[in-house]
């Protein structure tokens, strides 16, 4: 996997860093170990100084001291797959990403937006000013068809759609060499492939993008790029589970505009698709995430029945459930992304229904939800050398719960603390979404 840009910490001042143990708590660290209850973990500034049982650790003196007696603490979540500008509301956003990180969300990637508001959002993050999860985004690069579609106009204000370096039109006479060093001065950890390409310019970004040490995001399917030949190029991860399933289809589709959904009767009838089964070996020899975005369509599924006259997605959630439990019985490591935004009086984040997807439809254990929403989230997001598990060293990015996870996922909704590189932010003192800053979702 190609090499991404770290956060970087801010810039530490000349008093000693303050130093907290948090002690006797349960942990679970992200890695898909079993729990170990009674620990202490040090943290001295922005990072973990060290984690064992409970009155071992030395160094602490002078340290604040928080009691977690009875408490669960896991890594801070990741969602995978958000957007933050599209179009570009910054109060809106500030609102979402409070939610977040109240609800023990801790790092978040963007799939490609308006890179000039979010660069901003990154920047109040990291330095404290908004509550908000860190944030790691990417440019988007597309075939030329897919700039006339309205959300490019959204996110290219003041530019002409195709031409903006945080979403590029590429075709066959593009300098790529350029395209991507341009992306790069977005700050842009990755390259989302999104739509309408074939597969050699596939394949010349993603090793552009790798030369130039980006990670490379795409879509499962590109129009008319099969699946087989988006894994083939070597992106670092694959958003939707559900376009895996085109690559059964004897007519690929030519373009991302054309909405047909796949025709889940050419998947095999019962047990694992042979098809798909040889996607998900070419993935784990690849080394290829799977941001399966699977409560998505489960939950699209449930509004339908409810208002039938909707346009389905491009898979049922009986799909999604399908193709979501082969590629974990493959092997395959899955990604916690949500693509979507939840109504203003939802209290948790998004990301807790693509836990309880991957728990109570997949059906994955509890210890390997967390590590698919902690540590496989770090590495889809290159940022697992600092988070995404609780060892010293690394950011001290985690959540209080306060009922066992491993026993109901259902328990990642009873967030009592946040902890983002270092600093607390206590579940009381979450301010719910208001009507103002999100208007525009009053309809939901």
């Amino acid at each position: 996997m190609a090499g991404a840009a770290t956060l970087a910490a801010a810039a530490p001042p000349d008093r000693p860093a303050p130093l907290t143990l948090y002690t006797d708590a349960t942990i679970i660290d992200g890695t898909g170990a079993p729990a170990r209850a009674h620990q202490d973990m040090l943290v001295r500034g922005q990072r973990i100084v060290a984690i064992g049982p409970r009155g071992s650790l030395g160094g602490t003196a002078g340290a604040v001291t928080v009691s977690l007696a009875g408490r669960f603490v896991i890594p801070g979540l990741i969602d995978s797959h958000v957007h933050l500008a599209t179009p570009p509301d910054r109060a809106r956003a500030e609102a979402v990403l409070r939610r977040d990180l109240y609800g023990g969300v801790t790092t978040v990637r963007d799939m490609a937006d308006d890179l000039r508001p979010v660069a901003e959002l990154a920047r109040a993050a990291l330095a404290g000013d908004i509550a908000a999860p860190d944030i790691v985004y990417a440019a988007v690069m597309a075939g030329p068809p897919f700039f006339k579609d309205p959300r490019i106009g959204a996110i290219s204000l003041g530019v002409t759609p195709g031409s903006a370096p945080w979403a590029q039109a590429i075709d066959d006479a593009t300098d790529l060499h350029t395209a991507i060093t341009l992306a790069r001065g977005t700050s842009a950890a990755a390259i989302k492939i999104y739509a309408d390409l074939p597969p050699h310019l596939v394949a010349t970004i993603t090793a552009e993008a790798h030369r130039q040490h980006m990670l490379v995001w795409a879509h499962s399917a590109v129009f008319p790029t099969r699946p087989a030949d988006v894994i083939a190029a070597g992106v670092d991860t694959v958003s939707h589970v559900c376009y895996l399933a085109y690559q059964v289809e004897p007519v690929m589709l030519a373009a991302y505009e054309d909405h047909t959904p796949v025709h889940e009767a050419r998947l095999a009838p019962s047990g694992d698709d042979p098809v798909t089964a040889g996607l998900y070996r070419a993935m784990i020899a690849h080394g290829t995430i799977l941001d399966a975005t699977g409560s998505l369509f489960v939950r699209a599924d449930a509004g339908r029945r409810a208002h039938p006259e909707r346009r389905p997605l491009r898979c049922t959630g009986a799909a999604v459930i399908r193709l979501t439990q082969q590629a974990w019985r493959a092997g395959v490591p899955i990604a916690t992304g949500t693509d979507s935004v939840a109504a203003r009086d939802h209290a948790w984040p998004e990301v807790d229904d693509e836990l309880e997807f991957l728990a109570r439809d997949v059906g994955l254990p509890p210890l390997q939800v967390i590590h698919s929403a902690t540590l496989v989230g770090a590495t889809a997001a290159g940022q697992a050398r600092d988070t995404g598990s609780l060892e010293p060293g690394k950011l001290a990015n985690f959540a209080v719960l306060t009922a066992d996870p491993t026993a109901d996922i259902g328990a990642i909704r009873t967030v009592d603390l946040t902890v983002k590189r270092g600093r607390p932010y206590w579940r009381r003192d979450y301010r719910p979404i208001t009507r103002e800053e999100m208007k525009a979702d009053d309809d939901n």
